[in-house]
């Protein structure tokens, strides 16, 4: 057995190093030809020899291909890919028309429909540079090294008898379904499907439909459609459910409160929105006679979720729960997330506690971390507390909150003084609207509206800003590994062009060699209260960075804050999870060695992964979201509204009315005539000079609302 198992070994590594040869011999040969290309079956007859046949030559062949270090040009003429100015890269996006990869060195690039070579999403390809017609980096691919995703999202149709898949992007042609290999569907349906065979262009390849969610003209299937696309399974897997059932069968122990400092005496409570079951935050304030004592009492989720657990693993495949329209997809089973974590009133939950000694104006001048025990007074509801404030609520609010009214007050007051602070720092007041849904109980969006945000949310926001802020300070003075929340200076490229945008609004850009938080302050400042403000808003908010997460600690630029960390959410978001095991060790007295050792590879893995998974988690919720307002608008086709240019393309505009909900006025629906695209911010009519830019108000019509692709069509109103 042994002897059978060594020849068998020593087999594959003699066929690794033919292999290896081979290669060798094809780049030797390809390198000493006067052409940059010639017929691949030449090159086979160069290279082969008694010793190395055809079955060497195209394994050795379609490595150096996956590699990159061989161009095929056609299908029939192969050539060194460093000879033909070539470069590896990796598709990122794909839409009806065009796509985009990015480079091995991060350079992204345009590439038009025609040029994509029917190459998908993930595949590693080979490009070349052709004229640009932005100025921007565009391309073509001349070669695919190797395929990376291969389903997609559509909904399906019959056309004489031949079932096709008409896809949400990626093609602009109808696919065809290979019926024999499918599930059952019905036309109209939603379905998830997977490429079985691939063209040299996206019309050619065929699929078969392996996930099916029902009529596209359901939002709610059409969700379902785009959970599966990204990979989202809302079931968990068994093993989980049974660590999770186990635990929360377990219950809080007597035991489980040793060593921990009771605060149940204290009055602590949750605000958090009237539907929310998942409460990972409670707080408490005490005024002092040098300011103040604030406490953020987060669920000591790391209690329970072991490391490498099943629990654990699971969590970080996540890496963050998902909110859409009236659901949620949970990064812990509901045991844990509605349960034993969740900081439901009058019963005694394990605690992570922050505790910040502020000064009168606001500032942290100490703070200290403790493993804790709290028993929540009452279930705080936004816009119940936000009615206390304003001196709006009725007897039973009073009633409900009577044990926390003078907490409350006290809270109004110190938020107050944060708020002041944040402006002191300079920090940008960039202003953003979310929509929220209604959905009746059949599961269809019937209405939305622009999300308002009161005192007590502002309030709360101040109070975790806080607790985020020591976390970070805690593990950058004790330089341990850790899991930092980041959000670098704008790019270069991005500020040039708003200090080339601004003059238009008769702005003066603010002096400076280095763009700080105080000139994006200053920018919006001179806009606000100007017919163009939210033209200059969304303008610099498109010039910010993405936040994410780093085991540096950058700082925060939009927050104006040295030290910043996800502490606060453990419940929903792995990053928070991550760094409360971190700190608890700190806590239990592990030295820095030890904690090194321990944490530096996690730390890492968790932030990669957690940025990831938010970047999923966004496009999810905002797909889904697009879904459930084209619903909504199926049932207003006809009808006219105010709305505000919000977008300007080359193709048209995009408009949004008051409640969030946003369409495309399609450049054939404005008025006749040539129009000039000014990036980012105007399309203007040649000979009649009337222009449409960011901001600008408008009346729109819907004509058109498709709830598969959550596309809104509006024309002008005449």
């Amino acid at each position: 057995m042994a002897e059978k198992a060594k020849k068998k070994s020593s087999a594959k590594k003699t066929k690794t190093k033919s292999t290896e040869s081979f290669k060798n011999r094809i780049v030797t040969t390809l390198t000493v030809m006067d052409k940059k290309t010639i017929p691949i079956s030449q090159l086979e007859s160069k290279c082969r020899s008694k010793k190395f046949g055809s079955e060497n030559f195209q394994a050795a062949f379609e490595e150096l291909r996956r590699e990159g270090t061989i161009i095929v040009r056609k299908g029939k003429k192969v050539g060194l890919t460093e000879r033909s100015g070539a470069k590896p890269a990796t598709v990122t996006r794909l839409s009806r028309t065009f796509g985009f990869a990015q480079t091995d060195d991060g350079t992204e690039y345009f590439i038009p429909g025609k040029c994509m070579l029917g190459a998908m999403p993930e595949d590693r390809v080979l490009i070349s540079d052709i004229k640009s017609r932005s100025g921007e980096p565009e391309g073509e691919i001349v070669d695919i090294l190797g395929f990376g995703s291969s389903t997609l999202t559509g909904v399906t149709e019959i056309v004489d008898g031949q079932p096709y898949l008409v896809p949400d992007t990626a093609s602009k042609n109808h696919l065809t379904i290979v019926k024999q290999e499918s599930l059952p569907f019905n036309e109209g349906d939603k379905v998830l499907a997977e490429i079985v065979y691939r063209g040299r262009r996206h019309a050619e390849h065929k699929v078969r439909i392996c996930g099916v969610f029902g009529s596209a003209d359901e939002a709610a299937s059409c969700a379902g459609a785009i959970l599966a696309e990204h990979g989202i399974e809302p079931a968990f897997p068994e093993e989980v459910l049974r660590e999770a059932k186990k635990i929360s069968e377990g219950g809080v122990q007597e035991f489980s409160l040793n060593n921990r400092e009771d605060l149940r005496g204290l009055p602590i409570f949750t605000i958090d929105s009237a539907s929310s079951k998942d409460l990972d935050d409670a707080v408490s304030v005490e005024k002092t006679k040098s300011g103040w004592l604030l406490g953020v009492h987060i669920a000591d989720v790391s209690n329970y979720v072991r490391g490498n657990s099943a629990l654990d693993k699971e969590a970080l495949r996540r890496g963050m729960s998902i909110y859409y329209a009236d659901k949620v997809i949970p990064m812990l089973p509901k045991e844990l997330s509605n349960g034993i974590c969740s900081l439901n009133p009058d019963e005694n939950r394990l605690t992570l506690s922050a505790f910040m000694e502020l000064d009168k104006k606001g500032k942290i001048v100490s703070y200290r971390f403790s493993k804790s025990v709290i028993r929540s007074r009452v279930k705080g509801v936004y816009s119940e507390v936000n009615a206390i404030l304003d001196g709006s609520a009725d007897e039973e609010i009073l009633a409900k909150y009577a044990e926390v009214t003078a907490e409350i007050k006290l809270m109004d007051e110190l938020a107050d003084i944060l708020i002041k602070k944040r402006g002191e720092r300079h920090a940008p007041e960039i202003e953003t609207v979310e929509g929220a849904l209604e959905i009746d109980e059949n599961g269809v969006c019937v209405g939305v509206h622009a999300r308002e945000r009161g005192k007590s949310e502002q309030m709360i926001e101040e109070f975790m800003l806080c607790a985020n802020e020591a976390a970070a300070r805690l593990a950058r003075e004790k330089q341990v590994p850790f899991v930092y929340r980041v959000h670098e200076a704008p790019p270069e490229e991005k500020v040039e062009a708003l200090r080339e945008i601004l003059p238009k609004y008769s702005l003066a850009c603010p002096d400076f060699t280095e763009f700080k938080p105080i000139h994006a302050a200053e920018i919006l400042k001179q806009a606000k209260g100007t017919d163009y403000f939210e033209a200059v808003n969304m303008l610099v908010l498109r010039s910010m960075s993405k936040a994410k997460y780093s085991t540096e600690p950058l700082g925060h630029f939009g927050l104006v804050l040295e030290d910043y960390a996800h502490f606060t959410s453990p419940i929903r978001r792995y990053p928070d999870l991550a760094i409360h095991r971190i700190i608890t060790d700190i806590l239990a007295g592990y030295d820095n060695a030890w904690l090194s050792k321990r944490y530096t590879g996690f730390a890492a893995n968790a932030a990669e992964r957690s940025s990831n998974a938010e970047v999923t988690a966004i496009s999810v919720e905002r797909e889904c979201e697009d879904c459930y307002k084209a619903e909504l608008m199926k049932s207003h086709i006809g009808e006219s509204f105010t709305a505000r240019i919000s977008g300007v393309t080359e193709y048209g505009f995009y408009a949004v009315l008051p409640n969030t909900v946003e369409g495309l006025v399609h450049i054939r629906e404005l008025p006749e005539g040539e129009y000039d695209y000014t990036e980012p911010v105007a399309l203007t009519e040649r000979f009649s000079g009337v222009s449409y830019t960011i901001g600008m108000e408008v009346r729109v019509t819907c004509i058109a609302a498709n709830v598969s692709s959550g596309a809104i069509d509006f024309t002008l109103e005449e």
